[in-house]
């Protein structure tokens, strides 16, 4: 797995962020907001591969269900750019249609069972 720097931003520009990460495998996640939001997902990177360079006051957070993980979305244009993860709050991921020159439609992906670690129904 090669890490890059890669450069990303929400639809309408408002946040722009780099991160050093790799871009395969990607992964989907089967949680009811993976499932609803569809995105498809960078490799976890460590928090400190992100650095938000604009737009950190337009970031707006969601938490559900165990309020472990924190998913982040524009209050813009509402595109999620990227997440720390539940099943360890030190690792964080990115939404790969968010990062510049890279096609998510060309990447295969693996779907990880985030709707195991529920501790709610359908969450």
């Amino acid at each position: 797995m090669s890490t890059e720097l890669q450069h990303g931003s929400c639809h309408c520009g408002t946040v722009k962020f780099e991160v050093r990460t790799a871009v395969a495998p990607a992964t989907r996640c089967n949680c009811s907001l993976c499932r609803r939001k569809g995105a498809l997902m960078t490799p976890a990177f460590a928090a400190s591969e992100l650095k938000i360079l604009s737009g950190e006051e337009s970031l707006t957070l969601y938490q559900f269900n165990t309020r472990t993980s924190k998913h982040y979305f524009c209050k813009h244009c509402g595109i999620y750019p990227f997440h720390q993860t539940r099943t360890n709050p030190q690792l964080w991921r990115a939404n790969v249609g968010c990062l510049e020159g890279v096609d998510p439609y060309t990447l295969e992906a693996s779907v990880a069972n985030g709707a195991s670690l529920s501790v709610v129904e359908d969450a």
